[in-house]
């Protein structure tokens, strides 16, 4: 359940930010393109209407933030001062470390509940009712946006949701380093698809002198030097 949940967290990071990054360029090349006059193009470049572009983006990019950050708290690359709790020792590192997670799950939990109030009564307690053919009338419908006309507790929904996850993100932290002791940790200078156990050990891919190539058969591989096969 947890690898689904993972898996779908990041296809909705990835999307959103991909969707968002390829409606700004189509809107900005749009904008571009309009100004020249070119007949025939011009005119119709002006009769399609991307006003919604900026709003959408915006509303795409709030919801990859939301996500993205119970994203960041389960892959450990949230940025964070630790100075001072790596100099004590294990048992009070620990304590430090529970009580900082216990208190992100509460906090983020405190905005999940705040969040899911105001999104009901923003639209979403009238717009549920009226799914369900339930009758209604002193209810407030809820605003909508501008640009799009979309109802706004639709949008708001980003704070509830990706708050609880955030919270969810932060007790399964905590629980995993109250049985292991470990933390997740990001390692910034890893890229995918590399395995560093054939990476060359002597070869420096920035020494441009020599003309070869890192992998270059001259080089010792690890794996020679662990008795390996080339």
């Amino acid at each position: 359940m947890n690898k689904i949940l993972d898996r779908l967290e990041e296809i909705l990071i990835s999307s959103l930010i991909g969707l968002a990054t390829l409606i700004i360029f189509v809107a900005v090349v749009h904008r571009y393109l309009s100004g020249i006059g070119i007949p025939g193009l011009q005119d119709w470049l002006l009769s399609i209407n991307l006003s919604w572009a900026q709003e959408l983006t915006i509303i795409m990019f709030v919801w990859m933030a939301k996500f993205g950050a119970a994203y960041g708290v389960r892959t450990g690359i949230h940025v964070g001062v630790d100075v001072l709790i790596n100099r004590l020792d294990e048992k009070n590192r620990a304590r430090f470390i529970i009580f900082g997670l216990a208190a992100g799950a509460v906090f983020t939990g405190i905005v999940g509940t705040l969040g899911a109030t105001f999104v009901w009564e923003n639209g979403a307690h009238y717009q549920i009712f009226k799914w369900l053919g339930i009758e209604a009338p002193d209810l407030y419908e809820g605003p909508t946006t501008p640009d799009l006309e979309w109802p706004t507790w639709i949008v708001y929904s980003a704070i509830p949701l990706g708050s609880y996850l955030m919270c969810f993100r932060f007790l399964q932290v905590l629980l995993t380093f109250w049985k292991t002791g470990e933390l997740p940790h990001h390692d910034h200078g890893h890229v995918e698809g590399i395995d560093e156990a054939h990476l060359p050990v002597d070869a420096n891919p920035y020494d441009l002198g020599d003309n070869l190539h890192p992998l270059d058969l001259k080089h010792h591989n690890l794996g020679e030097d662990q008795g390996g096969k080339p």
